[in-house]
């Protein structure tokens, strides 16, 4: 049970595995209020960075689960340089149906509503492992502007445009599925250059350091055209942003 290669070639020197950057995290840290002694959930946690760096500077536990080696492995590893090994733990599984056996007060799941089959079925998940009245996060994809063909779609890594919704229907549909929005933090065009930018130079190094690897070919194709694809297509489209989630009451 693990990622295909590749992701670990590509994000190997990342500490956070989505268009975020430290500040942007720490944001939403500070946004959120946390108190000491929040128990969070965070399904496919990656490298642990959220978990790690907030339970240094707010004083929250929690519990990470992954399905990578070693994204889990780092996140361990990064518990143990921040000084909070003792308040976060990080599990080797898949996150796909996964519930906490503990109640906890946020329960998160920062771009990977696939364990869910999309952000309904996320949320539903994530709700199972939620007390009463605590909070979900979602990080998702939206559309900065509307799609003009397909072409467009598909280089933003989608099937169609109604893969993903304008910002303004995603909050809407967060409401239609009956709950609050309370906050949110949305990437800009920097931090998704520093997301994506920074897999291509890991991508380089491996590939010096690999040329005979049987993944060579495939590091060397994307290496040539992500660059273009991600200036072409994404980086004008797609946004991302996490998004904090109260259920109203009676919803």
């Amino acid at each position: 049970m693990d990622l295909p290669r590749i992701f670990a070639i590509r994000e190997s020197s990342h500490r956070i595995h989505n268009p975020f950057t430290p500040r942007k995290l720490e944001a939403l840290g500070e946004a959120l209020r946390l108190e000491t002694g929040t128990r969070i959930l965070d399904l496919a946690s990656g490298s642990g960075e959220m978990l790690c760096t907030w339970a240094r500077d707010h004083g929250v536990t929690g519990v990470g689960v992954d399905i990578s080696t070693a994204f889990t492995a780092g996140a361990r590893a990064r518990a143990v340089a921040l000084g909070v090994e003792g308040s976060v733990v990080f599990e080797h599984d898949d996150a796909t149906g996964y519930v906490s056996a503990e109640a906890v007060d946020v329960a998160a799941c920062v771009g990977a509503t696939w364990i869910g089959g999309g952000v309904a079925g996320t949320i539903e998940l994530l709700e199972r492992s939620l007390r009463p009245g605590g909070m979900v996060l979602i990080g998702e994809p939206y559309w900065r502007r509307e799609v003009p063909d397909h072409d467009t779609a598909a280089g933003c890594g989608a099937s169609g445009s109604e893969d993903f919704l304008l910002l303004p229907d995603l909050l809407g549909q967060f409401g239609d599925l009956g709950y609050d929005v309370v906050e949110m933090v949305l990437a800009d065009q920097d931090s998704w250059d520093r997301y994506q930018a920074a897999q291509w130079l890991n991508l380089r190094r491996w590939l010096d350091e690999n040329p005979a690897d049987e993944l060579a070919a495939e590091v060397r194709d994307e290496l040539t055209r992500e660059p273009v694809r991600y200036t072409r297509y994404q980086r004008e489209y797609l946004g991302w942003g996490v998004f904090a989630l109260i259920k109203r009451r009676g919803g």
